[in-house]
């Protein structure tokens, strides 16, 4: 979907070297880009960094976006890569292979009790590959090709990292709704 003509009034404005379209542009993003960062990322505070290398990004490149393309797609795909970059510096792009799993059927779970933070919560905890995997695949829509290609890993891996992570969500849902329900006991 091609920009509206507000979006395009302000990319020019940033263009220009605008500091209040800079700021508006900033603020109008931000916290999209940061519910997005901060399910890559363990604390806030490394997702607030990819937020703003982000927004450094897309400043540098704001001249050449392609108009007729999706500002919000661009952006996000911006945020994604960077995530992924700053995971694969700090953890030197090690994701393991994982084997054979139980099947697991995450329709049984009692999701509707968990509101987002918890359920982002939850991924948070997950291994980086899992993690990394499971957003990009569950949540973002990419195939297991382009995630094999994103992350430089084969469609089995991230296949079985997805799958993995699915086991590690359930036990971690399953644990606490053991602990909510002896809490109540």
């Amino acid at each position: 979907m091609p920009i509206s003509n507000l979006e395009h009034e302000l990319i020019q404005k940033c263009c220009d070297g605008n500091r209040t379209a800079y700021r508006k542009f900033y603020e109008f993003y931000a916290g999209e880009l940061l519910a997005i960062a901060f399910r890559y990322m363990k604390t806030k505070q490394e997702a607030e960094d990819v937020v703003q290398e982000t927004f450094i990004k897309a400043f540098k490149n704001l001249a050449s976006f392609n108009k007729q393309a999706s500002l919000k797609t661009w952006l996000v795909r911006i945020a994604i890569n960077t995530a992924l970059n700053t995971l694969r510096k700090q953890h030197n792009s090690q994701l393991w292979n994982v084997d054979e799993f139980e099947d697991i059927e995450l329709s049984v779970l009692p999701l509707d009790n968990y509101n987002y933070a918890e359920l982002v919560s939850f991924i948070q905890q997950l291994p980086v590959g899992c993690r990394s995997v499971f957003n990009l695949y569950a949540i973002e829509g990419y195939s297991h090709k382009e995630i094999a290609d994103l992350l430089s890993i084969s469609q089995g891996t991230s296949k079985s990292q997805y799958h993995r992570a699915k086991i590690l969500l359930q036990k971690m849902i399953v644990s606490e709704e053991t602990r909510t329900k002896l809490k109540i006991l």
